[in-house]
């Protein structure tokens, strides 16, 4: 069973990408709904397919395909099933939703799915039923996932879902993909539908040739009609819990202390509670692992090749370091989908509305600047949701200064290094940091580049509060962990091994290759000719820019790469617990001229604003082009620099 998701630099480029996918032969089933319907959990209910899901509207922009099979064992049926952008009507205000509406109406039949699954949400019924009222309007083959039922019975609505099918004419299924229930029956209703032709379009709907806003009326009039038939509404003036807690949870000012507050829980708990697990993570590669390696090496003849300096130096110490970190990683993936679950997203987005006008940008772009907190690649991707060309180009020049979780990494380990017993506050400190950052940089911008640009409020739909569940919450962490390990184990590997043939190369003294010391070698001699620049911000030595420069590839080699270089400049010491600790001490200290603390600060800083990875940058030129993405270097490695040199200097005054 294979997923995939299309990434095409153009939406009309899309259609072709996902055709492209689908297994040979298989009939096709698409799903379209409204976001936060719960489309894509139900895709990853029934594929098995590793797709990011989240509680608040926006998560897919992109199509995602997967293997899903009907029926039993001996009799299982295959098909291709698509996850289709989310769209609330087949009238597009987005790129998304043009993509939507391109892939099931404007192809030939032929090209279009064979099954479309229509996803319902119960609790906003009307809303779905415009969709469909679209989707009966053309020759599809149509079945109804009813969704989101216990969140409509919280409210006291009542759907009769065997009276919705017999008014729409559609099989109706209902459906729990949180919980997995109901799949068998959806799989039997599609199963049903595939063995007979697609009907024509209904006789009792608008003309398709008529006026545009009467055929729109009529739509509206008959979804009202299948409401008032098919559902008992809540009691008037009924307060639920999500409106109690909404009170607090999106006013002007309780809204964004409670956002804050949680925030620094988040940080806070993955810092003191995973320290246990990242020291025995470190223990375990400077102790044992590294005597392996090192036995193995000896029992195959290589001890003191090259190979010993790259398994032992280069990969056991580098990408070892880095694996260190995997418990924060993951308490951190744990706890943020706990908060995505359960709803409190969607409210972020409402409390950081009012940031985003500021800048210009409507309050659709916090949902692509939010994903960039775990990943400035897919963030990149996600400005395709919003309809405006200038938007799309601004948020694309701000995604990087969201804090992305390689950069984690870092922070965790300077923290931790120089300020034990703040670390937790210091790596929330840096995500502050990054919101002001994302403001301030957006207002330079807007009032220099786009000073007509206007904003538009934000629209979104806040789901009920809901209970998370393990599977949803295990499933979207191992996500997010096993991108931090494909990381770790592709281009890391690739960073260390450059890293270290550039470390083998002497460009003095007499050593040969692979017995240079790291002073003498071309990486120390490249360092060292950039290392003037971040003199004035008190990070100067060749250790720590050669570091900055293979954060140019990824975040995480900026740890590993430090682990290496230390790891040979010292092994004994570095073999110990702590080794790098000692080392990352006396290199601050020595180049701050004995202030590592306002150094450390200036370089966390440094961290964050500069350009995030080659990933991101191959993102940005897809989305905006090379002289929008050239333009976006600039201006972080600009604001970068400003940022460190004031912080030092004014902070080695103050200590």
């Amino acid at each position: 069973m294979t997923t995939h998701d299309t990434a095409p630099a153009c939406p009309s480029c899309a259609s072709q990408a996902a055709k492209a996918q689908a297994s040979t032969g298989s009939p096709e089933v698409a799903l379209v709904g409204a976001p936060n319907s719960g489309k894509s959990t139900l895709f990853n209910a029934l594929t098995g397919a590793r797709r990011s899901v989240g509680n608040w509207p926006g998560t897919t922009v992109e199509v995602g395909e997967g293997a899903w099979f009907l029926g039993r064992e001996g009799t299982r049926r295959e098909v291709a099933l698509l996850d289709l952008p989310g769209a609330y009507s087949l009238d597009p205000a987005s790129p998304d939703e043009e993509l939507t509406r391109r892939l099931l109406v404007d192809v030939p039949v032929a090209d279009r799915p064979d099954v479309v699954v229509a996803v319902v949400d119960a609790a906003h019924l009307a809303r779905s039923l415009h969709l469909v009222a679209q989707l009966r309007e053309h020759s599809l083959r149509v079945v109804i996932a009813l969704t989101m039922t216990d969140l409509a019975a919280r409210r006291a609505i009542e759907i009769d879902d065997r009276t919705l099918e017999e008014t729409l004419g559609l099989p109706v299924v209902v459906i729990d993909p949180r919980r997995r229930l109901g799949s068998a029956a959806l799989e039997a209703a599609v199963a049903r539908v595939l063995d007979h032709p697609a009907p024509p379009p209904r006789p009792d709907l608008p003309d398709p040739d008529g006026d545009e806003l009467e055929r729109a009326d009529e739509r509206f009039a008959w979804v009202l009609g299948v409401v008032d038939r098919t559902t008992r509404p809540a009691g008037a003036g009924r307060r639920t819990w999500t409106d109690r807690i909404d009170r607090w949870a999106t006013a002007p000012v309780s809204g964004p202390l409670l956002f804050l507050a949680a925030m620094f829980v988040v940080f806070q708990s993955t810092t003191t509670v995973a320290a246990p697990f990242q020291a025995a993570l470190d223990s375990l590669f400077s102790g044992p692992v590294t005597t392996a390696a090192t036995a193995l090496l000896e029992a195959v003849g290589l001890a003191g090749t090259p190979v010993h300096g790259l398994v032992v130096n280069g990969l056991v110490a580098g990408v070892g370091m880095l694996l260190t970190f995997l418990p924060v990683m993951s308490l951190m993936f744990i706890l943020l989908s706990i908060l995505e679950d359960s709803g409190y997203m969607a409210r972020a987005a409402v409390v950081t509305d009012r940031m985003m006008r500021l800048v210009g940008l409507p309050g659709r772009a916090f949902l692509p600047l939010v994903v960039g907190f775990g990943c400035n690649v897919p963030a990149i991707s996600a400005t395709r949701a919003l309809p405006n060309a200038r938007h799309r180009i601004l948020t694309v020049l701000l995604v990087p200064f969201t804090s992305c979780s390689a950069r984690l990494t870092v922070y965790v380990l300077l923290a931790t290094t120089f300020m034990p017993a703040q670390a937790g506050l210091v790596v929330f400190g840096m995500y502050v940091v990054s919101i002001l950052l994302v403001v301030l940089v957006g207002l330079a911008l807007r009032a220099t580049l786009w000073r007509t640009m206007g904003g538009e409020p934000l629209m979104i739909d806040l789901p009920p509060y809901q209970r998370p569940t393990l599977r949803v919450v295990g499933m979207v962490s191992w996500i997010r962990v096993k991108g931090f390990l494909r990381t770790a184990g592709g281009i890391i590997v690739a960073a260390v091994t450059v890293v270290w043939l550039l470390q083998s190369v002497p460009v003095r003294g007499d050593a040969g290759f692979a017995q240079v010391p790291p002073g003498d070698s071309l990486y120390a001699a490249t360092a060292q000719a950039v290392s003037p620049v971040f003199e004035p911000a008190g990070f100067g030595e060749w250790q720590t820019t050669g570091a900055l420069m293979v954060g140019f590839v990824a975040k995480e080699a900026v740890v590993s790469s430090w682990a290496q270089t230390y790891a040979t400049a010292q092994p004994e010491s570095s073999a110990q617990p702590g080794g790098l600790a000692v080392e990352l001490r006396q290199a601050f200290d020595h180049s701050s001229g004995g202030h590592p603390i306002p150094a450390v600060l200036a370089f966390l800083v440094f961290i964050l604003a500069y350009t995030p990875c080659v990933a991101t940058l191959a993102a940005q030129k897809r989305e905006v082009g090379l002289r929008w993405t050239a333009f976006g270097i600039g201006v972080q490695l600009s604001v970068a620099w400003l940022l460190a040199v004031a912080v030092f200097q004014v902070g080695r005054l103050l200590t």
